[in-house]
């Protein structure tokens, strides 16, 4: 006899729940809100992640500046180099690939986080992308975690601490690239 009752309690409860919302909505309200899904889905493709680099030619994975003559100095499996000063992450020069480039079996994510970096070699700054190389487990050696620049999440393009691994075939990070992508303002 308990049990009937529960069930009658829990069928009321059910029926009052479902009229509240039939009364608190509409069919016109759920094809807009379906609608607006449908189209902002269809939106998120024309974001600019990873257009400037396509527009100028260069394929990904590459550096810009590559054999313009950008002078180099510091040892790129260590942590004090350079262009790592907005680094997070395992070094892809310590793993197989370069500073430039993924190792074999990784994926370059086109989604990346920037910084600018002081050259000490030539005294100029220059804006780095680093991009996560994606697909095989994490790596393990050279772990370097630099935050200069590092802005909190409200700015996540200029923030470090996010998988990267978006847009690739596996979510599974690997190691990070430091690409030079353009000089910045002295």
């Amino acid at each position: 006899m308990n049990l009937t009752r529960f069930a009658d309690a829990i069928d009321h409860w059910t029926e009052r729940r479902a009229r509240g919302i039939a009364r608190g909505s509409s069919r016109r309200g759920w094809l807009k809100t379906l609608g607006g899904a449908l189209v902002g889905g269809a939106v998120l493709p024309l974001l600019p992640v990873a257009r400037a680099q396509a527009a100028s030619g260069v394929p990904a994975g590459t550096s810009v500046p590559a054999g313009t003559g950008v002078p180099e100095e510091g040892d790129p499996e260590s942590c004090g180099y350079w262009r790592y000063c907005a680094i997070d992450g395992f070094l892809c020069s310590c793993c197989g690939g370069s500073e430039n480039a993924c190792p074999p079996g990784t994926e370059m994510s086109p989604i990346t986080w920037i910084g600018t970096c002081h050259n000490p070699a030539d005294g100029k700054s220059y804006v780095v992308s680093y991009n996560d190389c994606c697909g095989r487990t994490p790596c393990g050696q050279c772990l370097c975690n630099r935050n200069e620049g590092d802005l909190p999440m409200y700015v996540p393009q200029k923030n470090n601490d996010i998988n990267w691994c978006l847009g690739t075939q596996s979510a599974v990070y690997h190691c990070s690239t430091a690409i030079i992508i353009a000089q910045g303002l002295d």
